[in-house]
Order: C-alpha cells, then structure tokens, then sequence
C-alpha cells in the first residue's frame, strides 16, 4: 500500500447507522496511521491485501486497517501489527492491473484487535469499538487549547502555501477536541510512532495537547525549511546571476580588447617583481603568488587580495637605501642649530656615528629618550634624521593594545594589513630610516596579545634581520633602521624592551636654557607660521622671563610655546585689521596679551608654619613642589594619611612615625605621646595620585615640627627616603627636583649627601642659584630647618 498526495475529510450523513460485525477482514497499511473521518485512496498490491479487500466487499465493505511495525516486511505476522487500528468503509475500488487496485476507503472509528481468527489466505480479526472520552463540558482551559491548535494548524497552512477554504471551514466549527485533534493529526505528515501513539491516545483533551505541542514544532520545522529554502534560491540566483553577468562582462572586454590589457597587467606585474630586486625567498613567494593570480577570475574578492599583497611586496624597499652623512662636524652643527644645550646626547649621538664610520657593519645600539613632555624628545629624533641625511618616520605607540598593530593581521582576515612597522618602511621608501617610536610607555596590553612582547623581535639586532610581518608572511631586513624611543617614565616600560635599549635621560630646562630656546627655536619659527617679521613683535629677554615664571610651570617648553603663539596671533590680528608695527611687549601691557599671571609667587608659603614641610618629587611631567601637612589631635596612636598617596609614600610615612618615637627622649616627648595622639599626614591637590620614596624626610620633619609645636623654615625644600634608623637614602630626579624649587623661589634645597654626584648633571648656571645642602641623616636635617633649633650655629 502505498499513501496518496491528497485526503478529503467527510462524515457520515446524519443519522445513518452501520452496524458493525465483530469479525472482519485485516488489511496491514505501511508507512501511515488512518485517523477517523478521513477519506483517503490505497493502491493494494499484495496478494494477502488482495484478498482481505474482496472479502471486505462481502461484508457490506467493512475492513479493519492496522499499521505494521516495520514497513520493509513483505509479509508481516500478527506481532508485526499494531493492536489499535480503525474501522473503515471500502466507498470505491479501481483495478489498474491484474495484481494491484486503487481503494478508496473512509475511516470510521478506532477498534482494537482482541483476536486474529483467521491467518491465511487473509487475516480475519476479533474486533472491539475502542471507547473514546471527550470531556462533558468544554472548560475555559480545553477552549483556550481548541483556539490555540485552531490557530496554529492556520498558520502552519499559510506557512506552507496552502490555500484550503474547505479544511478550514472544518477546523473553525470542530467543537469536540478529541475530533479537532484527529482532524490535525490527519492533516499533518507524522512519522509512524508519533501518529500511532495519538491514535492509541482514547482520552480527546489529552490527544489535542499532544497534537498541539506537535503543531508547534511542525510550525518551527516549516519556518526553518522556508528560511533554508529562500536562502538557498537566494544564493543560486546570485550566482547564476553572477554568472551570467560576468559571461557578459568577458564578452564585453573582448570586444573591447580589454582581455589583453589583463594580460598586459599580469606580465607588468611579472616585469616588477623581476626588476624589484627582492630577497630570493620573497621572490618566488611573490611569482607563487602572481602565478595563482592568473588562473583566478579577475572579478574575484580573492584575486583583488593576492593583487593588493603583491602591489604591498613591490612597494616594499628591499634594497632601497639613503647614504649616511658621517661627517661628524656637520652632524654637530646640525644638532647645535635645532637643539640648545643637550650636550650630553649629542656627545652619544656622535660616538654612534663615529662607531658606524669606522665600522659600517656594527650593530646600532636603540636609544631611548627617557624625559617630561616638551623637552625635545620628538624633535631630536627629526634633528638626527636630518643630520644623518635619513628620512624620518614616526610611529605613535600610546594606547597600542593589539599585538596585530606591530606584526600585522593575517590574509585570512577581512581588510587585513601590514603593522605599523611595515607601514612606516614603505612611508619611508628606504630600508634605513631613523624609526621613532613614540610614548613607547603607554603600550598596553590585553585578551588581544601583548604588543610590548611584539616589539622585541623588531628591537632585538639579533632578531630583526629577519622581521616577520603576519600580513607579508616573508622576512624583512629592520637591521639598518635607526630606532628611537621616547618614554615619560621608565617604570612602566616592560623590562625585555628595556634591556635592549640604551636609555638616555632628558631633564627640564632651566629659566636660562628657556630663553635661549625661546629666541634661538620657538620666536622664529612661531613668526613665520603667524606672517609677521621679526620686526613687528619687539619681545625684551625680560618680558619672556616674566612669561616663563609667572604664565608657566613646566619641565618643557610646550606651554611657552603656546603663550608665545597667543602673542603672535593678537600681534597678527592687529596688522591685519590696519595697525601699523612695530608691536612692543612690555612687563606693564603683557597682561593684556595673556591676562593676569597664572603663577605668583604667593603660592609659596608666605610664613614659617608648623607641622608644614616643603618638599620635591619627581612625576613625568617634571619635578613637582609638594606642601606636606602634619597635624596632632587627641586619640588612640592612629595614623592617618591622605592626599591620594601610593603604597610607598604610605610606608614611608609609618617609618618615619616608628623614628620619631625611638627619638622621642631627645625631642623633649612624652615616651607614650603615640597612645594618646592620632596623626594625620596630608599632601594636598589630593585628587592627583602620588607615590614614590622622596618624601620620606619630608613627612618625619612635618610630624616633628608637629609634635614639638615648633615651625619649619619655609625657604628650605628636601628630598630622600628614611630608614627605620634615621638614615637618608638616595633618590633620583635631582635635576627636576632643583628646578621646580627654583620656579617657586626656594634657593636651598636638601639632598641626601649620596646624590652628590648627580650634581655634576646640573648645569653651572643652575648650581649657581641654588645651595645643595647634603646630609646623611634625618637629624642633620631637623636640626637645619626647625627653629627649635639654634639655626646659626646649624648654618
């Protein structure tokens, strides 16, 4: 047997009865379940079938029909048969041949096969009506259930295209569950077991929940094969489309004879790679490449990649270089013309040189400008590519957080390109620029990779012979580019980088060294970008004094340069509306340039002041004067710190409170003064974090000045660490430490006696306006700059 396309559902006229033997013919059905009130055809072919079929029609047309099991047996046994089958109604028979009929049957009811009476030549069965349950009253929740299927089988029609008034007029006014249920499972295309077990399910409401849950995954199912299917077609008519068109386009450049243009390009591409000189791995990797390219479609999204990675290879300059200028006395006076002072780097630029003179093949060491912001880190790697006759390249490095940034994305990615290094070389268009690595301590690191790691292999001399990019996937030679780095600090600079650097430190300017840059650098250059001459703006070397001390506070020059550029453009305004020059800046109209003073000297302390210490720290801007605050107040020996302090100007802070009471015998305090106290240790700006051992001494002498009720000098400032046992430990900064000091007019500053050396750094012109006192211990100190002391016989 075999199931029909199609079924029509019809009932039997009201009223009419059939009465129903208890033995009938059997005919086993394959590959469906037959609920009742379907009509559906049966093509019979088997000759057990056959015969069951005849004898039906002997019988007033009444056959039992049952599923088997397993729809592969030829001649299944009474095991083979489910037990519930149904009761149907021969309505039509049609012989197509001599061994195989078209029946038509309409299913009346479920039986149940009690006994099998009769094996051969057909099975004839024990029959028993199976009775079925439909509830009494029809509840919110049974109506609630008979909407939702209602729903649901109308929805699953639409889904599937069906457009069927008949069906749904039999759906809307089915009123019993048990028969809605039927008629859905009817409908639906159920595997045998789920069928077979609705057909076994008597009870109506249990049989529409189970076929409701049913009608939902059907509803999904048909959603997902529709999704499947409009993408499917979706995608063949692109390509056909695609197809087609580019038959077209082929049809097209052969008319127009551009199909030898491609040609053409490919052999120029062949002709480049030749001529390009390139290593001879990185050659045959670009004829495997060019050689690929050919056999692909020109329209292609791969083809426009492999073009783009060739055209990156031939870009390249493998063998492009500039020659040096090793002229040593040339170098120097281009060092001298763009730099003022640093004659300490510029001594070291030219031992490099000199080494590579005598030794062109040596290896370079990287240098690393350690420095506060606007001390001309940036500019003397320019100065150094020009003196050299290098171009110069500058790569920015702060918030770099993927490792792909330096090595570069592999093809397989989507918009996929070299890193940053190889982008500089082909910027550049030589294989030797001066590389400047810019802010190379902001480098970050996350779940993208570790680019600070990245750059080992193109800062290590060993290594980068042999550069890597992800993207070219070929080696290229970094050995003859000059790398420079620049860095504010060099804590956070990773410690494998480091090693391979030779670092060298750039300090602040003094007031004299800003002058000097401010007339030799920063008015000529600021004159031309604004139009004027230099006879238009008349600046005296005081007014730029007054600028420097009272409108800024910076290690650098970046904030002069910039009230310098505010002159200019109120000089420029004033040409261009009319007025005729030459403008005089005076200290009595600057005001009117750049408005009242930023800076007074008012900000210092005015007075001597207990429990108040000045002290110096270094931050990457430059060397900062801090005011640290110290105050007693009846409590328990808690100690208190504030100011947005780091781990170790806290434990500096405890240290010195641990001195000062093994001394206290000597300071005149009671031995159990830190159980009836708590003292509270204040650094203002305290939204401005701050850490770093140089306030040690600073933070003892303001809690002795505030135990003993006695002032601190305000015109000393100090710096250095403490030991438990009172002793001055060295600190580094010094430089940046005098020349905050000096911006804030204190001319004597306390240093531990071991720095002594970094004094020699200081230029004379700065040791001159300062007095270094050196000490060893924090007694020396307290006795020098607290009045209980007598202060002259101290000096």
């Amino acid at each position: 047997m075999k199931e029909s396309q199609e079924f029509n559902l019809q009932e039997l006229p009201e009223g009419e009865v059939i009465d129903v033997p208890e033995n009938l013919p059997l005919m086993a059905i394959r590959d469906m379940v037959l609920f009742p009130s379907m009509v559906v055809p049966l093509f019979v072919g088997r000759v057990k079938s056959l015969r069951a079929v005849e004898e039906a029609q002997k019988r007033e047309n009444l056959i039992v029909l049952s599923t088997q099991k397993n729809p592969r047996l030829e001649n299944p046994q009474q095991k083979d048969i489910y037990k519930i089958g149904t009761l149907a109604i021969i309505l039509k028979t049609i012989s197509l041949s001599e061994n195989r009929k078209k029946v038509i049957v309409q299913i009346l009811s479920r039986v149940e096969i009690k006994d099998y009476l009769k094996i051969e030549p057909f099975f004839e069965v024990a029959i028993e009506p199976c009775k079925e349950v439909e509830p009494e009253v029809i509840t919110p929740d049974i109506e609630a259930l008979m909407r939702s299927v209602k729903s649901n089988i109308e929805k699953l029609l639409s889904l599937k295209g069906i457009q069927n008034p008949e069906l749904s007029h039999v759906i809307q006014s089915m009123e019993e569950p048990g028969r809605l249920a039927d008629l859905v499972a009817a409908y639906l295309k159920l595997k045998v077991p789920t069928a077979q077990e609705l057909l076994e399910t008597l009870e109506g409401r249990e049989r529409l929940s189970k076929i409701s849950k049913i009608l939902l995954q059907e509803i999904e199912i048909t959603t997902l094969q529709n999704k499947i299917q409009s993408e499917a077609q979706e995608e063949m008519g692109r390509t056909q489309r695609e197809y087609f068109l580019r038959q077209q386009l082929k049809a097209i450049k052969r008319e127009l004879g551009e199909e030898e243009d491609l040609e053409s390009d490919l052999k120029e591409l062949k002709r480049k790679i030749k001529k390009a000189k390139m290593p001879k791995k990185v050659e045959e990797e670009a004829l495997k490449q060019l050689k690929r390219l050919e056999l692909m479609p020109a329209e292609s999204a791969e083809a426009g990649v492999i073009r783009n990675y060739l055209e990156w290879l031939l870009e390249l300059p493998w063998n492009i270089s500039t020659t040096d200028n090793l002229d040593l006395k040339h170098v120097k006076k281009i060092l001298d013309e763009d730099h003022y002072d640093l004659e300490k780097i510029k001594e070291r630029l030219l031992e490099f040189l000199a080494v590579k003179k005598l030794n062109p093949n040596a290896k370079g060491a990287i240098i690393c400008f350690v420095g506060p912001p606007g001390v001309g880190k940036t500019s003397l790697g320019k100065s150094i590519a020009r003196a050299l006759g290098r171009k110069f390249v500058r790569v920015a490095l702060g918030g770099v957080r993927d490792e792909a940034e330096i090595r570069g994305h592999r093809r397989t990615y989507v918009g996929s390109m070299p890193g940053r290094i190889i982008q500089g070389i082909k910027q550049a268009g030589v294989n030797n620029p001066v590389f400047l690595l810019d802010e190379i301590d902001k480098l970050c690191s996350d779940f993208h990779g570790d680019p600070g790691s990245a750059l080992l292999e193109v800062l290590d001399p060993e290594q980068n012979r042999e550069f890597v990019d992800h993207y070219l996937d070929v080696p290229f030679d970094l050995s003859k580019v000059l790398f420079i780095a620049t860095a504010n600090m060099i804590e956070p600079i990773p410690k494998v980088l480091l090693d391979r650097m030779e670092v060298i430190y750039l300090s602040g300017y003094t007031f004299k060294e800003k002058l000097e840059i401010a007339n030799r650098h920063l008015l000529p250059k600021l004159l031309k970008e604004h139009g004027l001459k230099k006879k238009d703006l008349q600046l005296s070397e005081e007014v730029i004094l007054r600028i420097i001390e009272e409108y800024t506070s910076e290690s650098g020059v970046r904030e002069l340069e910039r009230k310098l550029a505010t002159l200019c453009r109120k000089i420029a305004r004033k040409k261009a509306e009319g007025e005729e020059g030459p403008f005089e800046i005076t200290p009595e109209n600057l005001k009117d340039y750049l408005g009242p003073p930023e800076y007074l000297e008012e900000m210092r302390l005015t007075q001597d002041e207990i429990g108040v210490a000045t002290g110096l720290a270094w931050t990457p801007h430059g060397g900062e004067v801090l005011y640290v605050e110290a105050l007693v107040m009846p409590g328990k020996g808690n100690l208190i710190l504030t100011g947005s302090l780091g781990d170790v100007m806290k434990e500096s802070a405890h240290a010195a409170l641990s001195y000062i009471r093994s001394i206290s015998k000597e300071l005149n305090l009671d031995p159990k003064f830190y159980t009836k106290y708590d003292f509270h240790l204040h650094v203002p700006a305290g939204a401005i974090p701050k850490d770093g051992p140089s306030a040690g001494v600073t933070m003892a002498i303001a809690l002795i000045s505030a135990l003993t009720k006695k002032p601190v000098f305000r015109d000393y400032a100090m710096t250095g660490e403490i030991t438990l046992r009172g002793k001055i430990l060295p600190v580094g900064g010094i430089k940046e430490k005098a020349l905050a000091a000096l911006r804030k007019g204190i001319t004597q500053v306390i240093i531990p006696i071991q720095n002594e050396k970094d004094l020699e750094e200081i230029p004379e012109d700065l040791r001159s306006q300062i007095k270094f006192i050196k000490v060893s211990h924090l007694d020396e100190v307290r006795k020098l700059v607290i009045k209980f002391y007598n202060r002259e016989t101290n000096e």
